[in-house]
Order: structure tokens, then sequence, then C-alpha cells
């Protein structure tokens, strides 16, 4: 049987959708991410963020950044629905801590 301690719940702020994903890249990219964001509105665009936590992420998980993208997305939805980081109505979407 796997090891599920290497595997966490992640929620979606637009669906009610929970996936199981791997518990360490999630994390790094969750430390990351807030470590970018503003602590308050307007924020920053989502290009922004993602240029900014790049250099935060260890390069063992996200190898030259590979798969940055993808993850960062997971894990704004997750935060946004833990009500941990908001996003502004405009376009283009503008993301910061609550």
């Amino acid at each position: 049987m796997p090891d599920t301690d290497d595997k966490i719940t992640i929620e979606s702020v637009t669906s009610s959708h929970v996936q199981r994903v791997d518990r360490q890249k999630y994390t790094a990219m969750r430390h990351a991410l807030l470590a970018a964001l503003p602590a308050a509105a307007p924020g920053i665009t989502i290009a922004e963020a993602k240029a900014k936590l790049l250099p935060h992420l260890p390069e063992d998980l996200f190898p030259g950044g590979d798969k940055a993208g993808w993850w960062l997305k997971a894990a704004q939805l997750d935060l946004e629905a833990k009500r941990v980081i908001g996003r502004t109505a405009d376009k283009p979407l503008r993301l910061f801590k609550l």
C-alpha cells in the first residue's frame, strides 16, 4: 500500500473539486507564492508572482522551473479557497495576501 503521507489534499475556489497532490511540491510552492505576494490589494499579476517566486523554489523539486506554472495555479486556487489569499475583480487578475 502506498504511503499517503507524501500527498496532501487541495481544493479549488472555482469548484468543489478536491485533489491529492505531492506534499513537498505543494508546500514549496505555497511558501514561495506567499513570499512573493504583497500584503494588500491591488496585489501583483500571476506573471509577476511567478517571476518573483521562481528563485525561491527548490531546484531538486522544480528543475529549471519545470511545472511551476501548474503548481502555481494549484496553490493559488487552494489558498483562495482557504481564504489565505485574495484576487481583484478586474483584468488582469491580481493576487494579494488576506
